[in-house]
């Protein structure tokens, strides 16, 4: 197996950077199996990157091929193996890694990546204490070439940069002291994003960046790391997450690479368009080949014909033969059910009904009917997984009280229950749950979610999250449930797996009821919510987009220059006429101002209109795509700016 070519180019100034990082024609290799056959990528200065495909198809080990922990060999394809790199650039991988002292405080923890700051603050407080002893210009000249190094570096930001972080993180003052041992699994991992967010490489690679992290995070995290400086790789199953934050995506598939242009979903329209298109050629190139040999075999032994025979073979022989589109690496589970019995139209209601352990968590009010669907979402530790838990007297209520209606059959999905572990089969696993099943029927459950063959005789041992899951939900969904309680499904899905889940759900007729962190799933699930933060918990009869999107508009930053003029407004009325006037001028001023912007704006949206309306780009997905986002984002700043010109008119008004 050859090894790669390797190169790093040299530039002048980062600026001049494009290129920073390329595979071409890579492949992975272990125990001999190949894993990866023909990788190729490219990392551009600034991109935003999606590395997606099913659970083993190789993200994982294509990130660490990239960070050098594994060695890369010549691929299946026709291209030189090279890997080249572009200004030897700085690349961070982001993974759950042991604290080397897990004694030490959270903040001590995050301050160590600032430890060249933290080293000059301290040589400069030495001296200081010099310099109040005695005058020597050699010590004063230190300090100044420490002091300007110390704030070239950031010293006067660094502070405030990592409290801002830790803050958005979620964690509070409290936390700062407490030591790296008392930290969950998920705030461990939290704990290493910011200490690796705060290094500022060149290229960073995530990998599940949202797993452990609640709704309000993972939008902080959204909006951090769109407007990131630097170059992201990222692999994630939130597709939500995918189509706000990345501008290219590259699919493995089959062990080899493809790029697309766009967010998630341009990925999978273009994809989608791909296969379309590739087998639509196939298809005409199959009926030209068998209409030319049909020609050929009818007049091959015709004298009169011999000329016209003899181009349609030579046609035949340089014709390019095309090869039928692969198809979707689409295996998953295929179980369609409805509920065994119906319920009472009243399936659940609570009332004034306190959740909690020793404390109370949070008191929810609400009446939910047969085959309504209901999302619970919130950030973690404040109850949502306790409301299920008490809904299914495994902790009781603190007061206030909840009742089921007639007929409810429950089937319950706990993310602790589905972490089966075991010598027992798959196939044992299931058949002690349903005993009057033959061997036959056994299989063709397990069958359904995907366990065929000898997989149904593998101990549970040997699951992956995923696949436990997997088992879990089989076993629940074969009782035929009419209400399913549902606690983070989507937890170690890959997007296939949850698409199909969601399909299942969508078309489910009986009620549901489920906590989940995956907004995409949320959205498309649920036709209300539950919404747990740190005011209280709110029910809301609305999908999760409707909901988010009201939530945004109301928290619009424009609502607070509104908020500061109106003081200001009322500031100038107990001065005097003259500050009136001016005031008054000066609005009047800004009032001219926005209106030209307005419709300067309004220009703008008419070229990009007819740019849109062209012939030439009614099948061009990509462009359209880009226009449509420039149209999005010129609403928005003219909206903005006539939000502010209403304001000032009513303040106009009354002056």
């Amino acid at each position: 197996m050859s090894k790669a070519t390797f190169a790093i180019a040299s530039t002048n100034a980062k600026e001049d950077m494009k290129m920073q990082y390329k595979i071409i024609n890579g492949a992975v290799y272990y125990d001999g199996n190949m894993v990866l056959e023909n990788i190729g990528i490219e990392i551009n200065d600034n991109e935003k990157i999606a590395i997606v495909g099913r659970n083993g198809c190789g993200k994982t080990t294509l990130l660490k091929a990239i960070i050098g922990e594994i060695e890369l060999e010549e691929g299946t394809g026709e291209s030189e193996f090279q890997v080249i790199k572009t200004g030897n650039p700085y690349i961070s991988y982001l993974r759950q890694m042991p604290f080397e002292d897990e004694s030490i405080s959270m903040v001590d923890e995050v301050r160590k990546v600032f430890k060249t700051l933290i080293d000059m603050e301290n040589k400069m407080k030495q001296l200081i204490d010099k310099m109040e002893n005695q005058y020597d210009d050699k010590i004063i000249n230190e300090y100044s070439d420490i002091s300007e190094r110390y704030m070239a570096l950031g010293g006067l930001t660094y502070q405030k940069e990592y409290e801002t972080m830790i803050r958005s993180m979620g964690f509070t003052e409290a936390d700062d002291k407490k030591p790296i041992s008392e930290f969950s699994g998920g705030q461990r991992t939290k704990i290493a994003f910011i200490k690796i967010l705060l290094t500022k490489p060149d290229i960073l690679l995530l990998d599940e960046p949202t797993n452990h992290l609640d709704i309000e995070t993972i939008q902080w995290l959204e909006s951090y790391l769109r407007s990131y400086k630097s170059t992201l790789v990222i692999i994630s199953h939130d597709r939500m997450f995918l189509n706000r934050i990345v501008d290219k995506v590259y699919e493995i598939e089959w062990g080899e690479t493809k790029c697309y242009k766009g967010n998630y979903s341009a990925f999978e329209e273009q994809k989608r368009e791909n296969h379309i298109k590739q087998q639509k050629d196939y298809d005409l190139q199959q009926i030209e080949i068998k209409r030319i040999t049909r020609l050929i075999e009818r007049f091959r032994y015709k004298p009169t014909k011999a000329k016209m025979v003899q181009s349609k073979i030579k046609l035949l022989q340089r014709m390019q033969i095309l090869n039928a589109p692969d198809q979707y690496d689409t295996k998953t589970y295929m179980s369609k059910f409805q509920p065994r019995i119906s319920s009472s139209r009243q399936v659940l209601s609570a009332s004034e009904l306190v959740i909690g352990y020793d404390t109370p968590l949070a008191k929810v009010n609400f009446n939910l009917e047969r085959g309504q669907k209901l999302g619970i979402v919130g950030s973690n530790g404040i109850g949502k997984s306790t409301l299920l838990k008490t809904l299914m007297g495994g902790v009781a209520a603190l007061s206030g009280d909840f009742k089921f209606g007639y007929n409810v059959e429950i089937g319950y999905f706990d993310q602790q229950l589905a972490q089966i572990s075991g010598d027992d089969t798959l196939f044992e696993i299931f058949q002690s749950e349903y005993p009057e099943l033959n061997d036959t029927e056994v299989r063709t459950a397990l069958g359904s979610f995907q366990f065929s063959g000898d997989d149904v005789f593998r101990p549970v041992s040997s699951l992956s999250g995923g696949e436990k899951v997997r088992l879990t939900l089989c076993k629940l969904l074969y009782k035929r449930p009419n209400v399913l309680i549902l606690d983070e499904p989507t937890n170690h899905m890959d997007i296939i797996g949850k698409e199909n889940l969601e399909n299942i759900l969508c078309s489910y007729q009986g009620t549901i009821i489920f906590v989940s962190h995956d907004r995409y799933f949320t959205n498309k699930i649920a036709d209300r919510l539950l919404v747990f933060d740190k005011d209280g918990v709110e029910f809301v009869q609305s999908t999760y987009g409707e909901y988010e999107k009201k939530r945004m508009n109301s928290e619009k930053p424009f609502n607070n220059i509104k908020v500061e003029q109106k003081v200001e407004k009322n500031n100038t009325v107990k001065g005097d006429r003259n500050s009136i006037e001016k005031e008054k001028v000066k609005k009047e001023k800004r009032i001219e101002k926005l209106e030209v912007l307005i419709n300067q704006y309004d220009e703008e949206l008419e070229r990009l209109n007819k740019i849109i309306s062209e012939p030439n780009n009614s099948s061009d997905y990509i462009v359209l795509t880009e226009i449509q986002k420039s149209i999005d984002d010129v609403k928005r700043c003219q909206g903005n700016y006539f939000n502010e010109w209403e304001q000032l008119m009513r303040e106009l008004e009354v002056m």
